[in-house]
């Protein structure tokens, strides 16, 4: 029997850093394949009515160069648009914005769909609910159950009452997504206060 723990894990976690237009970055990467044509997992994360069920409400220009805001993960602007397999965004107010998220999709044998899902940032804290988080930390309790709700919606599984603002497919799921970013993580520590408590959706659960 395969439990939502074994779901989690197809999701690979990796970290980086890198230069973005606001000045060097630590950046959180996700990898999973998705059992899925290229063209279907571009539009479930590029259709406002798709992505409103797993993602979050997104609103706003979806051209090149428009400005949209998507729920709690605040305000974007596309910078490049290649369809079907390179989506850029600058994140954040500012000019340059100080953070960037990037999809990169690419097929895979059998008709599945390799997605690779980077969120660059500047930052190194950030503050939630009075607490204060390590920024690249609070990243696997947000994406981790989202990228998996994202496969159930492809595969025609996702309950209809999910609200994809609660960040978590159950009540653990944060939780253990971010435990498997921190695993992933060993070879740098995160600030003590982010170490206990990883994200708002972990701590719920």
């Amino acid at each position: 029997m395969t439990t939502e723990t074994d779901e989690l894990t197809k999701t690979q976690h990796e970290f980086r850093r890198r230069r973005i237009a606001a000045g060097e970055a630590r950046c959180a990467m996700f990898r999973r394949i998705y059992d899925a044509a290229i063209e279907d997992v571009w539009d479930a994360c590029t259709n406002p009515e798709r992505l409103r069920r797993w993602y979050a409400p997104v609103e706003g220009d979806l051209r090149l160069g428009g400005a949209f805001t998507q729920g709690d993960f605040g305000s974007g602007r596309i910078t490049r648009c290649e369809p079907p397999r390179l989506l850029t965004v600058a994140l954040g107010d500012g000019d340059p914005a100080p953070d960037e998220i990037e999809l990169r999709l690419s097929p895979g044998a059998d008709g599945t769909t390799l997605l690779e899902f980077e969120h660059a940032t500047t930052f190194d804290t950030h503050e939630i609910g009075g607490q204060i988080y390590d920024a690249v930390y609070c990243m696997g309790g947000g994406y981790g159950p989202r990228l998996l709700s994202l496969d159930r919606h492809l595969r025609g599984a996702l309950p209809a009452d999910l609200d994809p603002r609660c960040c978590t497919c159950d009540r653990s799921s944060g939780r253990r997504s971010s435990e498997a970013w921190r695993s992933s993580r060993s070879s740098s520590k995160p600030t003590s206060t982010a170490n206990d408590r990883c994200a708002r959706c972990a701590d719920a659960a």
